[in-house]
């Protein structure tokens, strides 16, 4: 899985910080949710974040999954307040903020990816991933 840089994203520091919490209270599960915003000129603005139940069953310290549910729910919520769903965001519990093979086996086209690094209930890193045009690889979104 080849890695490069080039999207841009700018976060608001209200969702950055919801995401940083939501991660650091779930550990040592991951956390998920989604991200909504809008794009301009190249660089997506993440205005808000919200949080969502991890629907994994069984050992959600590796692994998160989101209800088709919550994904209409994310959609309508979107629509109702005049933003675009940007993304999906999660933890890596002791773990680097870098996609797994799984996070790449589930990626959507699209959707910005990210990632939240929290090490002895402690945030390390947050990082932002999309996949590129051919959806072979997740390149890393320059946080701006």
């Amino acid at each position: 899985m080849q890695i490069t840089q080039k999207q841009k994203i700018n976060i608001s520091n209200t969702a950055k910080m919801l995401m940083i919490q939501d991660a650091i209270q779930t550990f040592p599960n991951e956390c998920c949710g989604f991200f909504y915003g809008y794009e301009k000129e190249g660089i997506r603005y993440i205005e808000l974040a919200q949080v969502t139940v991890n629907n994994k069953l069984g050992d959600q310290r590796r692994r998160f999954e989101i209800s088709p549910l919550a994904y209409m729910q994310a959609e309508r919520f979107a629509e109702e307040n005049g933003l675009t769903l940007l993304g999906i965001y999660h933890s890596h519990p002791n773990h680097p903020a870098i996609p797994s093979v799984h996070d790449f086996n589930k990626a959507l086209p699209y959707f910005s990816y990210i990632i939240i690094a929290v090490k002895a209930k402690k945030f390390e890193r947050l990082r932002s991933w999309r996949l590129n045009e051919t959806n072979s690889a997740f390149e890393e979104e320059q946080i701006v």
